[in-house]
């Protein structure tokens, strides 16, 4: 059987015209996994005040909020976040103490459960990457990482994880003093 040119024609428009679909018709049978579904948050909804400058980490949707202590800078980096509830910590805390090249030592718990591990020097090895805001929660860190598969995803034994570049630009913006809630 031989197709007409205008059939022809028609069977390729039909077939595109599911292409200019928006991509939330099309991917209605589609199983996505690992796509950030961040939420807004409104610092107002967790503290009184902005004080020195305030984070929101919230771990359902893989999200740091960053406001800056005059709310003129509202930001919004994706996080790794922690792989169980019995690791993650929720409640309000602040940033304690900052280092650029952190070293990183396995907690207790880990040592427990990974009894061969070790510490590691600063360097591309490192799990805490190139930058570390401590909160006043022991072993609770912000940090990069140099595994940048980890982002997004629940991969963390407590600690929220950003990309290098944007932990970087983060630790510049947060001093000591800033107050951060993790949900």
């Amino acid at each position: 059987m031989t197709l007409s040119r205008r059939t022809t024609l028609a069977l390729g428009l039909g077939a595109t015209a599911g292409l200019l679909l928006p991509a939330t018709a099309r991917a209605q049978d589609v199983v996505r996994n690992n796509i950030s579904s961040f939420r807004t948050q409104d610092w107002r909804d967790h503290f009184d005040t902005l004080g020195k400058a305030t984070i929101v980490a919230d771990t359902v949707s893989r999200a740091l909020h960053f406001w800056s202590g005059d709310g003129s800078d509202h930001r919004i980096y994706p996080t790794s976040v922690p792989i169980s509830d019995d690791l993650t910590k929720r409640g309000y805390t602040s940033i304690v103490r900052k280092k650029v090249g952190p070293s990183w030592t396995p907690t207790a718990s880990q040592m427990e459960r990974y009894p061969d591990w070790k510490p590691v020097p600063p360097g591309p090895e490192n799990p805490l990457g190139t930058h570390a805001m401590y909160l006043s929660w022991p072993a609770y860190i912000i940090h990069g990482t140099h595994d940048t598969r980890k982002i997004g995803r629940k991969s963390s034994d407590g600690c929220i994880g950003l990309y290098n570049e944007m932990i970087a630009e983060l630790f510049e913006l947060c001093p000591i003093g800033t107050q951060v809630r993790v949900l």
